[in-house]
């Protein structure tokens, strides 16, 4: 019989109040900088599209407001990582060593639209591919920088033989 590698779960991470866009960021910057993206896969802030009904003006409000959903394979060092976040008041269960994850149903029942922050799946030096509906759709170049914050990367591509820096949307990047 094997060992099964664990499987990541999602647990809620409980943050102050007005804290949360800022501790997804810091979650996903400290796991890449210790090396730890493959234990912290994803941080999402659960959000739903409003109206203001005098304003008739839409705008995005935080179902949860105070917490952070962040999918993990949870262990001490995992545990410790989001713990240290400076925001982070802790991860929701009833034994503060062991968090309790949510239940399958309980992720599929989370209302809303569930906005990610930007997952970070390339680093600097990486071959990527361009994907998505803009014109560089299927060429392929190498990643100069990643800019978690503002979601993008620059990204040296071949245009009429030299190659050019560009700035993209992580989300139109994949690596190759």
């Amino acid at each position: 019989m094997k060992d099964e590698a664990p499987k990541a779960q999602w647990y809620v991470v409980h943050t102050y109040s007005g804290y949360e866009n800022q501790v997804a960021k810091s979650i996903i910057k400290k796991a890449e900088t210790l090396n730890l993206r493959d234990k912290i896969i994803e941080v999402q802030i659960p959000t739903e599209k409003k109206i203001d009904a005098s304003t008739k003006r839409e705008y995005v409000s935080k179902v949860f407001p105070g917490y952070v959903l962040c999918q993990m394979i949870y262990d001490a060092e995992a545990g410790y990582l989001i713990r240290s976040i400076r925001g982070v008041t802790g991860i929701l269960g009833s034994d503060p060593n062991k968090p309790t994850p949510l239940s399958a149903a309980e992720v599929q029942a989370m209302g809303g639209e569930i906005s990610a922050v930007y997952e970070v799946a390339v680093k600097s030096g990486d071959s990527v591919r361009i994907v998505g509906d803009i014109p560089m759709n299927g060429l392929t170049g190498t990643v100069v920088s990643v800019n978690v914050e503002e979601g993008t990367c620059e990204v040296l591509l071949p245009v009429f033989g030299d190659e050019t820096p560009t700035e993209l949307p992580l989300i139109n990047v994949e690596a190759i």
